[in-house]
């Protein structure tokens, strides 16, 4: 090959060399010298001008100059001395890494004669740098298990020199239990191995300290060391194993930052923490540690920045897998970058699938593809990719095919048809592509159950609804299309009070409207709760369940119906008592009603319908209470008729009727006399149990007036008892305050122990009067049994008990207590008793 055609990169001149070929001559040979690295600016590297056959000054005269190809200028001419000297400081590390020899080559242009030399320069190392193992200090863990001569791989160090200025050896510090292995392999590199010489034993020693150095062979000797710590551990015999020894991966220079290029994987087959394997880049000096990132967890291998294919074509990544105790097994990832392109790719269908079942299995073939490049060489390798995140990738098979491949299960619900763009690129710089579309139709299976929107669904429906009636229409959806998407819908079959269910509800089994069979009854149920299937038509078919829960919604069709006063069987009405005496707002009775119904068709009001006397009597709207409107008067008759109406509030209002008589007198025998008239047909028994009663009611009153004396004789002891506990400083405790005892007040119950009741009901043809028996125990009221009661609370107004102060029973308080329950037309008259204490200093 000439000189010209050497000569690509030299712009114009290349195209006036291609003009003028005719006039170059053919190669001169090659100029070679060799400098040692690290050289100051301007150093001599060999006599340029000798080696052409030149004069120093004719280098000038004749336009002679340095042509590059494109890489930073390292050597300049010195055209006063025609010699070849350096631009710049050198580093064969930077510019070579760690390849064996270091060459640069370039040409040397006579632009009068336009003869090109090729000038090849040999970069020399020299021993400008120390083994560096990159960290201070090494962790290994190692099971006391371990038996003697068990290796473990130990940190490399890394020295970017070459030669006898790179790492040569290894050395161990003295110590009982290891020693130092080093392997070398095919390439040079050694890798030192931590030796166990003795068993160890955790108890005795748990954690060993030891150093490497690492030395080259330079002159001087330059070293660096790595202090290690050896911690004992009870179990770890296995360390993690890759897949394959060496990663191979090619990748075009201008990949995306990010790109993942591969994922290593290493296998512990120790459990738990001694399993858990980490990946780790055995980070170098130099460009690697700033290219590429390994992920700890995944193993994934991805780049850091952008390659460059005119800086570096070839990478050599060591890596590590370390288990959790430290464990540790090392591979290689070679990285090749490529370049150059100029004729875009061709991609051929050669077989085709153009429907898929979404049950497909992954890695069902879809599509085999064929790609040809006319290029050669790198710029002919062809790579095929799919296009977007597709659920789909690509097999490389024989030669240049590829299979198209399904990744993941598909789901024709989410995706019925793709539209696969495949794209084919070169490894051209800047890279050429071309694009091909392939259309994909996923084809349904019964896969999808159907589905209701509600978790569960209620509904209300009135009473008494008519047969037949619409009560609801549930929905049910399938994603599956054809039969596979066709509902049915069906009851589950139970029991209601002894009836299937069936024969109150029903379901159109295609459209999903429920039916009442009959009408429901509030009084009855309140709620139905139903259980709807929904199946597919699909093979085999699917199916799915939701509760329904119906309500039944009360409808007015209950009366009132009256509780208190009932109505007698005999015909006759209830009998009321009022005294003539009554204040307006007496409670005279109160009618008592309920309504089976809910809600407010049994929100009840009363009212007076009829009365004899209009305006004596009135009606609590809401509480049925019958209270006196005005005082009675003697003109008032004995006998008064009272109709009284219950009604409620639903739509349209149902009512309810109860006639009273109310008997008004002013004392009881008046009452009983009264009583008497107002049923003619009583016999001569009734004359009888009128006297006893007439008898009755004078004892209470004889006692009653003891009883008045009584209090008065106590009430006058009791304030002549209090003016001297006012000049003693003493006092009485629990007294009530004197208007307590005296007018109505002071009459308030007799004693808890005897109870007379006086029974007079109406609607008996004979009035009894109870007597019950006397309780002796009880009936005897003495200073003891207040001894044995508590005392009241002592009124703050009392003076403050001092010393040996103490409450001592001194007397005993009577009342009595007429209480006339109007319910039950029983007058109870009670006799209590209240122990009067007083404080003895």
């Amino acid at each position: 090959m000439t000189d010209c055609l050497r000569f690509r990169s030299g712009g114009g001149l290349a195209l006036l060399c291609a003009l003028l070929g005719t006039l170059c001559d053919t190669g001169s040979g090659q100029i070679r010298y060799s400098v040692p690295e690290e050289l100051d600016k301007g150093s001599f590297v060999g006599n340029i001008s000798k080696d052409l056959g030149l004069e120093p000054r004719e280098l000038a005269e004749r336009g002679v100059r340095i042509v590059s190809r494109g890489r930073m200028q390292l050597f300049a001419l010195n055209p006063r001395g025609g010699s070849l000297v350096t631009a710049g400081r050198i580093d064969r590390e930077e510019l070579c890494a760690q390849r064996a020899r270091c060459l640069v080559s370039f040409n040397v242009l006579i632009e009068d004669k336009l003869k090109i030399f090729e000038v090849e320069i040999e970069i020399k190392d020299i021993n400008d740098n120390a083994p560096d193992f990159l960290t201070e200090e090494l962790e290994i863990k190692i099971s006391e298990l371990t038996a003697p001569g068990t290796r473990f791989p130990l940190k490399t160090a890394f020295d970017p020199d070459v030669g006898m200025n790179s790492l040569q050896n290894y050395k161990l510090s003295p110590n009982d239990y290891f020693s130092l292995a080093v392997n070398g392999v095919s390439d040079g590199s050694k890798y030192p191995e931590l030796v166990l010489e003795r068993a160890l034993d955790r108890e005795k020693k748990e954690i060993h300290e030891l150093a490497l150095v690492a030395s080259d062979g330079g002159n001087p000797v330059h070293s660096g060391s790595l202090r290690i710590h050896v911690i004992v551990l009870d179990a770890n015999d296995n360390a993690p194993v890759f897949t394959q020894p060496e990663y191979r991966v090619s990748v075009w220079e201008n990949a995306p930052v990010s790109t993942r290029l591969l994922s290593v994987n290493a296998t512990d087959p120790d459990q738990g923490f001694n399993g858990q394997v980490s990946y780790v880049l055995d980070k170098m000096p130099g460009k690697i540690a700033q290219v590429f990132d390994l992920n700890s967890e995944t193993g994934e291998v991805s780049i850091l920045k952008s390659l460059d294919y005119e800086d570096t074509m070839f990478y050599e990544i060591k890596i590590e897998a370390q288990d959790g105790p430290g464990l540790l097994s090392r591979a290689k990832i070679l990285v090749t970058v490529l370049d150059v392109n100029d004729n875009t790719p061709e991609i051929a269908i050669t077989s085709l699938t153009s429907s898929v079942p979404e049950d497909a299995a992954v890695g069902s073939e879809i599509a085999l593809i064929n790609v040809h490049d006319r290029d050669s060489g790198e710029n002919g390798q062809v790579t095929v990719s799919v296009l977007g995140n597709l659920p789909f990738s690509l097999e490389k098979s024989i030669g240049q095919y590829y299979r198209l491949v399904t990744a993941t299960f598909l789901d024709r619900e989410q995706m019925s048809e793709y539209n696969i763009s495949l794209r084919a690129t070169d490894g051209g710089s800047p890279p050429l592509s071309t694009e091909t579309h392939i259309t994909l139709h996923v084809t349904d299976i019964n896969d999808n159950a159907p589905a209701f929107s509600h978790a569960s669904y209620s509904t209300y429906i009135p009473e008494n609804n008519p047969r037949g009636a619409s009560i609801f229409s549930v929905t049910a959806q399938d994603p599956d299309s054809d039969s596979n998407a066709l509902i049915t819908y069906a009851l589950t079959e139970d029991t209601l009070q002894g009836a299937p269910l069936s024969s109150y509800v029903s379901i159109n089994s295609n459209t999903g409207v429920l039916y009442a069979l009959r009408s429901f009854d509030y009084e009855q149920f309140r709620d139905l709760q139903l259980l709807v299937t929904a199946s597919d038509s699909g093979d085999p078919p699917l199916s799915c369940n939701v509760s329904l829960s119906l309500f039944v919604l009360d409808q007015n069709d209950n009366a009132p119906e009256i509780l208190y006063p009932t109505l007698p069987t005999d015909g006759s009405t209830g009998v009321e008592l009022a005294p003539r005496s009554a204040e307006p707002g007496y409670l005279v009775t109160k009618v008592v009603a309920v309504d089976r119904d809910s809600g407010q068709n049994a929100w009840l009001s009363y009212r007076l319908l009829k009365a004899s006397e209009p305006g004596l009597f009135a009606v609590g709207l809401h509480t049925g209470e019958v209270r006196t409107a005005r005082a009675l008067l003697d003109r008032d008759a004995l006998k008064q008729s009272l109709v009284v109406a219950v009604q409620d509030h639903g739509q349209p209002p149902l009512s309810a009727t109860v006639t009273l008589t109310v008997a008004v007198a002013d004392r009881i025998p008046e009452i009983l006399a009264d009583l008497g008239s107002l049923k003619p047909s009583a016999d001569l028994d009734d004359s009888g149990l009128t006297l006893y009663l007439v008898v009755a009611v004078a004892t209470v009153s004889c006692v009653f007036l003891a009883f008045v004396i009584m209090l008065l004789a106590l009430r006058l002891r009791r304030w002549h008892k209090s003016r001297l506990l006012h000049a003693s400083g003493g006092g009485l405790v629990g007294v009530p305050p004197a208007s307590h005892f005296v007018g109505v007040d002071g009459v308030r119950a007799f004693l808890q122990t005897y109870s007379h009741e006086v029974s007079l009901t109406a609607d008996s043809r004979k009035s009894h009067l109870l007597f019950p028996q006397p309780n002796y125990a009880d009936t005897l009221i003495s200073q003891e049994s207040c001894e044995k009661s508590e005392p009241l609370l002592i009124p703050q107004d009392l003076p403050e008990m001092k010393g040996d102060s103490k409450l001592v029973p001194v007397s005993l308080f009577l009342s009595l207590n007429i209480i006339k329950n109007n319910c039950s037309s029983v007058v109870i008259m009670t006799l209590q008793h209240t122990c009067i204490w007083e404080i003895k200093q």
